[in-house]
């Protein structure tokens, strides 16, 4: 709390000519992984679900950067899990493609939303693991449903946007040879 009251005091002193802007301080915040700062602007009002000049929800910039505290804190306030950005992505979307396992947990124990929840390119969760190589992520993703056989608008599946990369070990997750 003793943050949020410096961060007021900050944005109180600031030049006359820079008004303060709750909305960027609570997406800051959401960035950055300030829980404490989230909590304190939603308590005084800031709408959860709210979105950045981008698109973005706090929940979602807490998942890319791979805040599981502040993703923990949002899922419990009510955040909308399953809202997407301006590309159709999920948070677990931003886990998956980042490979952050805690986070990715979280909303996968936590948030009610579709495993293969499909992106503006018809993509899921388990497709951006296995394109970037996050062998964990995949093996998560699998055991909670995901399906490895699920095609995106181009026609890819996990397995052969994975074996596109060479990804050996998302490849071997995912039964390939």
């Amino acid at each position: 709390m003793f943050t949020a009251i410096l961060l007021a005091a900050a944005l109180q002193n600031a030049p006359a000519q820079a008004a303060p802007d709750p909305k960027a301080a609570f997406f800051a915040a959401a960035r950055e992984g300030r829980a404490d700062i989230v909590a304190a602007l939603l308590d005084a009002g800031a709408p959860i679900d709210a979105r950045d000049d981008r698109g973005y929800t706090a929940l979602t910039l807490a998942a890319y950067n791979g805040k599981a505290d502040l993703v923990g804190l949002l899922i419990a306030r009510g955040a909308d899990a399953c809202a997407v950005d301006p590309r159709g992505n999920t948070a677990l979307m931003g886990a998956a493609f980042k490979g952050d396992d805690a986070v990715a947990r979280l909303l996968l124990d936590k948030a009610p939303c579709p495993v293969d929840q499909t992106n503006g390119q018809g993509q899921t969760a388990l497709m951006m693991a296995s394109l970037f190589g996050r062998e964990a992520q995949v093996r998560l993703l699998v055991a909670r449903g995901a399906s490895p056989s699920a095609r995106d608008a181009s026609g890819n599946t996990a397995l052969s946007l994975a074996t596109r990369q060479g990804a050996a070990g998302v490849v071997a997750a995912l039964g390939g040879r």
